[in-house]
C-alpha cells in the first residue's frame, strides 16, 4: 500500500495560509508529496522547497482567473494535484488545514483496514474549525462537521465544485463517494488571521466566486470577527508544527455571548445529546 499527499496553494505567504505547517503534518504518512504551486508573488515556491523533503514533488502552475464561477479554479487545480499522484491513496490536505501528529498512526491504519475492500472509494475526517483565536473553535451549524479528504486513486475521483470534496464520476454522471471513517480530526485554522490579514484574504478569495463589480460592493472595508458568533473554547493541543504559530499570535479575540436562533438551540441540542445533526449537508455515502 502507497500513499500520496496533495495539496495547492497560490501566494500563501502574502494571505498567511500555513501550507508549510499542512505539508508537514501528513509527510510522515506519504510516499510522495505532490504540491502544485500556483503562480504566485510573495516566495511561496521557495518557502516549499525549503521543507527539504525529498519526498516533495512541486508542480507549477498558472491559474486562470477567467474561472470565477463558484469557486471552479480552486477544483480545476485540485483535480490537477491528484492527477499527479501515483500512489494507491491520495490524501488531500488544504493550505489552512493541519493533520494533528497523535493521529498518524490512526490513519495509516485505517488505510490498511480498508485497502483491500472496494466499496470503500475514500475516508472521512471530522472537523474542528478554529475561529478568530487559536482559543476557540465553531460551535454553530454553519461549519461543516465532516469532509472526505482521503481518496483512492482509481476510482474516477474529482474535485467537488470549489474543492471542499470529492465525487466520483463514471463518465455520465457524478456519484458521491462512499466512505469509512478515518477515526481522526482536521484541524482548520482559515479563520484565525489577524483582522487585516483576513480582510485581504476575502478580497482575494471571493474573486474566486464573484467578479470584481461584486466583491467592490460587498467585501467591507474593514473586518472584524463576529463577536457573538458560538463557539466552545479549545482545551487540546494543537498540532506540533503549529506551535510556533500558536505561541507567537499577534492577534487576540475576545468572544462575548452567543446570539443563536431557536432553530440551532434545538439542532446543537440534538447533536449534543444523541450525535445527529438533523438536515445535514453530506457529499458521501457513509458505509459501516
Amino acid at each position: 500500500m502507497t500513499v500520496g499527499g496533495f495539496t495547492i496553494v497560490r501566494n500563501g505567504l502574502k494571505y498567511d495560509y500555513p501550507f508549510v505547517e499542512s505539508i508537514r503534518s501528513i509527510l510522515p504518512l506519504c510516499d510522495e508529496m505532490i504540491v502544485a504551486v500556483g503562480d504566485s508573488d510573495d516566495g511561496t515556491r521557495q518557502a516549499v522547497e525549503a521543507i527539504g523533503d525529498d519526498k516533495i514533488r512541486i508542480v507549477d502552475t498558472v491559474w486562470d482567473d477567467s474561472l470565477r464561477t463558484g469557486g471552479r479554479i480552486l477544483a480545476v487545480q485540485t483535480d490537477l494535484a491528484l492527477s499527479h499522484v501515483r500512489a494507491d491513496w491520495a490524501f488531500y490536505i488544504q493550505a489552512d488545514e493541519v493533520l494533528h501528529e497523535k493521529y498518524l498512526d490512526r490513519v495509516y491504519a485505517a488505510m490498511k483496514a480498508r485497502y483491500n475492500d472496494p466499496r470503500v472509494e475514500g475516508l472521512l475526517f471530522d472537523y474542528l474549525h478554529f475561529y478568530g483565536d487559536y482559543d476557540y473553535v465553531g460551535a454553530s451549524l454553519k461549519w461543516y462537521r465532516k469532509e472526505v479528504r482521503i481518496v483512492r486513486t482509481n476510482a474516477g475521483v474529482v474535485s467537488w465544485k470549489d474543492a471542499q470534496g470529492f465525487r466520483r464520476f463514471d463518465g455520465r454522471r457524478y456519484h458521491k463517494l462512499r466512505v469509512a471513517e478515518s477515526g481522526a480530526e482536521i484541524y482548520h485554522y482559515g479563520w484565525v488571521k489577524p483582522p487585516e490579514i483576513q480582510l485581504r484574504k476575502a478580497q482575494n478569495f471571493n474573486k474566486y466566486w464573484h467578479d470584481d463589480e461584486w466583491v467592490e460592493k460587498n467585501v467591507p472595508s474593514v473586518f472584524v470577527y463576529d463577536p457573538h458568533i458560538a463557539l466552545n473554547k479549545f482545551t487540546g493541543e494543537h498540532p506540533a508544527v503549529m506551535r510556533s504559530r500558536v505561541e507567537n499570535r499577534t492577534h487576540v479575540y475576545l468572544p462575548e455571548r452567543p446570539r443563536l436562533s431557536l432553530k440551532d438551540r434545538i439542532r446543537i441540542e440534538l447533536e449534543r445529546r444523541f450525535g445527529i445533526r438533523p438536515f445535514h449537508y453530506k457529499n458521501y455515502v457513509r458505509i459501516s
